[in-house]
């Protein structure tokens, strides 16, 4: 991979801390024992042998641009790298992840510190990773991990991310049986612009909605498109993603596109008096006086009268 180093003397005074702006990495090798070349600046060599063969191995497999970058290096503190990779979500949605791990000098003797960064994941979710990250690396405790956690976070992400961090579930049972003690129950309002592709895009929004095991409704009334999703936050957060990222409809000359003009009316949790719809339906009204009465029938008559007239003025 591309040499990533810190400019400036090989050997730093002890315990000074060595950041590296993204141009320094590329800057001068250290030398190892030896005569050979190294990627590696010279205050990492208080690091174990394992540790250095480790950070070499690395930069080979992670060589793509921005796949792996030295963040700092320190004679006392150890080194900090940023991995990034792509890795799929909940029905397949890519996900980019920012894994952040701190090596002590003492490494892989002494755990390593993780971070977790990643747009496309909720705070929650990312302090999920986190932690299920750290109770792996535990299992790799004396040996080089690096590379073996990042691979079990892309097989496992899919688990872990249908997950939020209160929700209280069985060793052995399926997501669709886990309960939130926190979150509870969400209803989100979105208002659609327009459905070029109408029977295809009505058929994606049922598939998302089974597979996130979400219930409401998908309401057309003349030119008015609106969705009433029902379900935890996390699935909820998840389907927007989708909505937002997937290529749904098509545009003005029939090529694929992205949802860009969608709006959330509404995201509020469902009050435990009120009722809840049962299953995900697709219906269409000729007047608005039905569509009242649906948002009636799940009372939800407030959301309705706060949002949906001003959508026909």
């Amino acid at each position: 991979g591309r040499p990533l180093a810190a400019t400036g003397p090989a050997h730093a005074p002890a315990g000074r801390r060595q950041v590296l702006a993204p141009a320094e990495r590329e800057a001068a090798c250290a030398t190892r024992p030896g005569g050979q070349r190294s990627a590696w600046p010279g205050p990492v060599f208080a690091m174990s042998a394992l540790a250095l063969e480790e950070l070499a191995a690395l930069t080979a497999i992670y060589c793509q641009r921005d796949e792996c970058a030295v963040l700092a290096v320190s004679e006392t503190d150890g080194i900090t790298l940023r991995i990034q990779t792509s890795v799929k979500g909940l029905l397949d949605s890519d996900i980019l992840l920012k894994l952040s791990f701190h090596l002590p000098v003492s490494y892989p003797s002494s755990l390593p510190n993780i971070s977790i960064n990643s747009e496309q994941l909720t705070r929650a979710q990312c302090k999920d990773v986190k932690e299920r990250l750290l109770e792996q690396a535990k299992r790799h405790l004396s040996e080089p991990m690096v590379h073996e956690l990042v691979l079990w976070i892309q097989q496992n992400i899919k688990h872990i991310i249908g997950q939020s961090e209160t929700s209280v579930c069985n060793e052995k049972s399926t997501l669709s049986r886990c309960i939130s003690t926190e979150d509870g129950i969400w209803t989100i309002l979105l208002h659609l612009d327009h459905m070029r592709a109408k029977a295809k895009y009505v058929k994606t929004v049922e598939k998302w909605t089974s597979d996130l095991r979400l219930t409401g409704r998908l309401m057309f009334m003349g030119k008015m498109i609106l969705i009433l999703l029902q379900g935890d936050r996390t699935s909820i957060k998840e389907y927007l993603i989708l909505q937002k990222t997937s290529k749904v409809d098509v545009d003005s000359s029939g090529k694929k596109c992205k949802e860009k003009m969608i709006s959330v009316l509404c995201e509020t949790k469902v009050q435990t008096e009120h009722k809840r719809f049962q299953a995900f339906e697709v219906k269409e009204y000729s007047t608005l006086d039905e569509l009242q009465k649906e948002f009636e029938a799940a009372g939800l008559i407030e959301l309705f009268s706060e949002f949906v007239p001003a959508l026909l003025k």
